[in-house]
């Protein structure tokens, strides 16, 4: 099944990536490069953009990484309260830094490990390639915890490599290994989750779930999962 999600159009993508710019002419441009040609590649954004778009609860992203998605908030026109937090100090730095040069509102960016730690939160959650980043029980103490945390009214987004012997998640194991080799990754790939698993852990706690393809253009098993909580 393929599906017709887009990537951030290009204009978008590169206002974005200038808030990633180095202070100085000679520093390093590598954030900036990344980001533009992630933006403008990945269909991730516009698809959790429309996941939270019209709910105003506060959202908490675990595994923020650079930030991307305060970024993509705001210009979208989405002003919830957002708290990013990741494992990867430097990019907490670098997130917190490009937030500054961006004038983002109501945006705060944490050190925290997930496998270890979670913060209190009430609200949305977001959690974007980073399951398979956990072994099997901190993946599922992860998931509970998330769902302790919805609010009624919100929602929780994911976006997961599923494991389904397909040609697309053996490419999605490669390119987690090579990012982990490249030092971009903090961890290598531990537990792909299984959508039938997935799903039964969401329903079961009362949530509307909706699984939905997120390839675009790119050769990645990814798949959106949105569960929502439903308003009291």
């Amino acid at each position: 099944m393929n599906d017709d999600s887009r990537p951030l159009p290009r204009d978008q993508a590169a206002a974005i990536a200038r808030a990633f710019q180095p202070r100085h002419v000679l520093g390093n441009r590598w954030d900036y490069y990344y980001v533009r040609g992630k933006l403008a590649s990945d269909p991730l954004y516009p698809g959790v953009l429309q996941a939270l778009r019209g709910g105003g609860a506060p959202l908490l992203d675990l595994g923020c990484g650079l930030g991307l998605l305060a970024h993509a908030l705001r210009q979208d026109g989405q002003s919830m309260p957002y708290r990013g937090v990741d494992n990867d100090a430097g990019k907490i730095r670098r997130a917190q830094r490009a937030a500054v040069t961006a004038g983002l509102s109501s945006a705060q960016f944490d050190f925290v490990d997930l496998a270890h730690d979670l913060p209190r939160h009430q609200g949305s959650v977001a959690i974007l390639d980073v399951l398979q980043y956990l072994p099997a029980p901190a993946q599922q103490r992860l998931l509970d915890a998330a769902i302790a945390m919805l609010s009624p009214g919100a929602r929780l987004v994911i976006r997961a490599a599923l494991v389904d012997g397909s040609r697309r998640g053996r490419i999605s194991r490669i390119s987690d290994h090579a990012a982990n080799l490249v030092g971009w990754m903090q961890s290598a790939p531990r537990c792909y989750p299984q959508a039938d698993r997935l799903r039964s852990t969401l329903e079961d706690a009362g949530l509307q779930v909706a699984f939905a393809p997120l390839y675009g253009r790119t050769p990645f098993n990814n798949w959106m999962v949105v569960a929502e909580r439903a308003a009291s």
